[in-house]
């Protein structure tokens, strides 16, 4: 299976279990690979027949700067179903780190989902 995806995404969000990690604005790290079968693209060369990878970055983007979560599992989570909405995905991998939260270190969750 192919893959098409999007890493090191930047955004900011207002996300966590403490009521302080919502009100100010932290930065996420984001990575997305959805498994498609390309064959239908490379032939054609037409971006209607491939998933685009820029339609990553909006879910994306909607996800962690218009909503507000407690924890990372949910917004990965929430990212993953809405990548899947287009039956070309057969299983979208979602990485999402937390990167301001822990001196010293960076967590984060890698979620798999599949059709």
């Amino acid at each position: 299976m192919d893959k098409v995806f999007i890493e090191h995404l930047s955004l900011t969000g207002k996300h966590g279990v403490g009521e302080e990690e919502r009100q100010e604005e932290q930065e996420f790290l984001i990575d997305i690979s959805a498994d498609i079968d390309t064959r239908k693209a490379a032939d054609s060369d037409h971006l209607s027949d491939t998933v685009d990878w820029t339609v990553f970055h909006d879910i994306a983007r909607d996800a962690v700067e218009k909503r507000s979560y407690c924890l990372i599992e949910r917004l990965a989570e929430v990212i993953a179903q809405e990548i899947l909405k287009d039956r070309r995905v057969a299983r979208v991998v979602v990485t999402v780190r937390k990167k301001e939260i822990l001196e010293g270190g960076l967590p984060g969750v890698t979620i798999v989902r599949t059709r």
